[in-house]
């Protein structure tokens, strides 16, 4: 069984919700968005390596933007294994979190009926 470290899980949720548009800064934004904290553009690359060369992300590269000074981007996909291993690491914590509901009262869930 596979398992993610909290920040490959966090990394890989913020490449999957941007689609076509993650790249380092919009990643960085994401993340910001879902957790409340700026995480610096070395832990975000240096994480992104990693994962790369575990098959879990690819990166792209964009052709030169004229309102960058002609800068490219690298731009970061989900691949089939990262989906699935975001999948398994989903289950193991819907699984490890079952049962203790009485943590979650008064806190304000999306999906909770």
């Amino acid at each position: 069984m596979k398992l993610l470290s909290r920040s490959e899980e966090l990394l890989l949720l913020a490449i999957y919700k941007l689609g076509n548009n993650a790249y380092g800064v919009t990643i960085r934004q994401q993340i910001h968005k879902d957790i409340g904290r700026y995480w610096s553009f070395g832990v975000i690359y240096k994480s992104l390596k990693k994962m790369k060369a575990k098959g879990y992300v690819k990166k792209t590269q964009s052709e030169p933007r004229s309102e960058r000074g002609g800068r490219r981007r690298f731009y970061y996909h989900i691949t089939e294994k990262g989906i699935s291993v975001l999948k398994t690491i989903y289950l193991i914590h819907s699984s490890a979190w079952d049962g203790v509901r009485i943590l979650s009262r008064g806190i304000s869930m999306k999906n909770e009926k």
